[in-house]
């Protein structure tokens, strides 16, 4: 009997089928990025792309000549007859492949970031908009023949072909492909976040018009693409000082290989230039050397797999040396939006009345805040009884730090902070009420901000603007104290606000009342005691803040002007995440170092490895500890281990080392036993069982 299934085993089914379907789509992933790498591994073979890593080059060079010596082994005069063309070709097929390998590292790295940005590209199209003319007339045009500043008009289910700011309606927007969230965003105008919209991002519901405020090919997502395939990637301060270093340790290595062939010249030991060419690549560092740039591209890749885009590695390496954290308040330790949780009469005025004052000061007010208020006076009975044609709105400034209303016959009403509408009612000879104080410090004391409303020289009540703190954000806080880092918040909110948020959220220390003068200060003040200062905001007057710090990071949900200010922009907006990049940074610093030790102990090693057998005439053979059979199989051995190394340390770099809770001493004590002292003992174990099993196959 045949029985249908049941819920739960289609559920069960279902489920199962998505496992498999994923775990396919994965491998296929994985497939197209190795054999991405290992096609680019190939294109950086050309000279224009070897000549920038030195070390490398140097065994690029290497190559061509033995290649060179394998074609025509009598170039110099008669050949060795222990160095035979047989010799000379697997001696250049093994430092073809120790070039390659070290490309392969390198185009697997960039090929990870490569894929973000191919998964990005797909989500762009070309597509027929409606563009908006300054008659009101509405013409369909290709997305393509857009350009800032036109207007658009766009409905549920249109792509978004370009950045833009909304000047009207209100929509929900999906843009899980570029922040990986799902759910949408609601966008309506106004000057923070919600008023931006980002290209290549879908309308869900309702509509709006869009006026562009970048090229469609100019866009955020485009600048997204370009640092995710690591067009512009330079190479950080601390990644050009130890190419440096490399580079003049190699230049070493090769005047003592060509000092070695003097000497052995004159002494009439036989050297051919294969044999030197093999005794110079193992002196030089080739595994940090081949390594060096995957290191700084793995850093980026894992950055960005945190929904971090960072302009830069030195911005990511610098947070590795971060002790002080400074934060913007609203937006970043808060949700953001502030918004209107209680309207409180004061001066004898009932609720109606301050509602009706509340919502005269806000009519011209776009932000989140100012509708919540206009919302909150709606359902109060607020209203208004003038000509809106005739009133003038005054927008809200850090100077004034109010905004409102200019009515006509000369009236004007206005809402602010509350020391704000003291100084504006005193200068017009007003007296402020009694109860205003506590009033005021009920309001603080809950931690919200109060915006007092007035008309003239009376003030009508004040505003309980209500700031959530973002979830999970003191335990956070609390990691951060354990890493040594100062936090610091900053906020243009009253001295009592600004404790009760501040103890809330975990941080150290705060600053209220500061102006965007202030952060500025704070940060010139700290970096001059020494400190290496991070500055987290997401609003246009933290730019020159965001701008000052040695490393600016904005929230998604910030201004184009913090952006534009910043180097690492945090699509998720969880100023959290800056552990995680400090993390990085960290690993970065601390990865590129454990491998310079490992590769110059690894040259040390392959050193005694190889000599004593290359000048077996000079009776070196005590010094043969590890008993190779013969100077070609010794030769052999050790470059064979020299190109495998590089891939072994592929996992360790792309993923970094990991990090420990060591003082720095201890961190150095530990990495010198496992990466220095294996530096030296794994050359010996490897290059005896490679030289075992070339004897045993007899090759050479």
């Amino acid at each position: 009997m045949n029985v249908a299934p049941t819920s739960e085993a289609k559920s069960s089914n279902f489920s199962a089928g998505d496992r498999r379907l994923a775990l396919k789509k994965a491998k296929m992933n994985t497939t197209r990025l190795y054999l991405r790498a290992i096609r680019d591994a190939f294109i950086k073979l050309h000279p224009q792309y070897a000549i920038k890593n030195p070390v490398m080059f140097l065994v690029w060079l290497g190559t061509l000549i033995t290649l060179v010596f394998t074609i025509a082994p009598n170039l110099l005069g008669s050949a060795p007859e222990n160095h035979p063309q047989l010799f000379n070709g697997l001696l250049t097929g093994i430092l073809f492949l120790t070039v390659w390998l070290a490309n392969f590292a390198e185009a697997l790295a960039e090929g990870r970031g490569k894929a973000q940005a191919d998964a990005l590209r797909a989500n762009k199209s070309k597509t027929i908009v409606k563009k908006l003319a300054a008659d009101g007339t509405i013409s369909e045009v290709s997305s393509t023949t857009l350009k800032q500043g036109d207007t658009i008009y766009l409905v549920a289910g249109d792509i978004i072909p370009a950045d833009g700011k909304v000047i009207m309606g209100v929509a929900s927007v999906d843009e899980s492909a570029i922040t990986g969230e799902t759910v949408p965003i609601l966008k309506e105008s106004g000057p923070n976040v919600a008023g931006s919209v980002i290209g290549s991002t879908r309308i869900l519901s309702d509509e709006l018009i869009i006026r562009l405020t970048a090229d469609p090919d100019q866009g955020f997502i485009d600048q997204m693409i370009i640092l995710l395939e690591g067009k512009k990637r330079r190479k950080t301060p601390n990644e050009i000082t130890l190419t440096l270093l490399l580079t003049v340790l190699s230049l070493v290595c090769l005047l003592v290989v060509v000092t070695l062939a003097v000497f052995a010249y004159y002494v009439q030991i036989p050297l051919s230039p294969p044999i030197l060419i093999a005794l110079l690549v193992a002196l030089i560092p080739t595994t940090i050397g081949g390594l060096l740039s995957t290191i700084g591209i793995a850093g980026m890749d894992r950055v960005a797999q945190l929904n971090i885009i960072a302009s830069s590695g030195a911005a990511i390496e610098t947070c590795g040396d971060v002790n002080t954290l400074i934060l913007d308040k609203t937006g970043t330790i808060t949700l953001g939006n502030r918004l209107a949780e209680e309207f409180i009469p004061l001066n004898g005025y009932s609720l109606q009345e301050m509602a009706k004052i509340a919502l005269t000061a806000s009519v011209f007010d776009d932000t989140p805040e100012g509708k919540s208020i206009i919302r909150m006076a709606q359902n109060y009975g607020g209203g208004f009884d003038f000509d809106s044609n005739q009133a003038v709105g005054v927008e809200f400034s850090e100077t004034t730090r109010m905004s409102g209303t200019n009515l006509p016959g000369g009236r004007e009403a206005r809402k602010g902070a509350v020391g704000a509408i003291r100084e504006f009612i005193r200068l017009r000879n007003g007296q402020e009420p009694p109860e205003l104080n506590a009033a005021y410090e009920r309001i603080c004391q809950q931690g919200g901000t109060p915006l007092a409303v007035c008309l003239d020289n009376e003030i009508y009540g004040l505003i309980y603007l209500k700031d959530i703190i973002k979830p999970g954000i003191r335990e956070r806080f609390q990691q951060l104290r354990q890493m040594g880092i100062n936090s610091i918040m900053l906020t243009g909110d009253n001295q009592i606000t600004a404790s009760v948020i501040a103890k809330e959220a975990g941080v150290n220390n705060f600053i209220a009342e500061a102006t965007p003068e202030d952060k500025v200060s704070v940060i010139q003040r700290q970096q001059a005691g020494g400190q290496v200062v991070v500055m987290t905001g997401d609003g246009t007057n933290d730019a020159p803040a965001l701008a000052k710090a040695n490393v600016g990071v904005v929230m998604n949900t910030g201004t184009p002007a913090a952006k534009e200010a910043a180097n690492i922009i945090d699509l998720d907006s969880d100023p959290t995440k800056l552990i995680d990049i400090m993390s990085i940074g960290k690993q970065l610093l601390i990865t590129r170092g454990v491998l310079t030790i490992f590769s110059l102990a690894n040259s040390i090693a392959t050193y005694f490895a190889i000599i004593p057998l290359i000048l077996v005439d000079a009776n070196l053979q005590s010094l043969n500890i590890i008993n190779l059979s013969s100077t070609n199989s010794a030769v052999l051995s050790t470059l064979i281990y020299n190109a495998l190394i590089i891939p072994a340390f592929i996992p360790l770099v792309l993923k970094g080392v990991q990090l420990k809770s060591l003082t720095a001493n201890e961190l150095l004590q530990r990495h010198l036993v496992i990466y220095g002292l294996g530096g030296l003992l794994i050359p010996f174990i490897a290059i005896k069982l490679i030289d075992v099993l070339i004897a045993i196959t007899g090759i050479v």
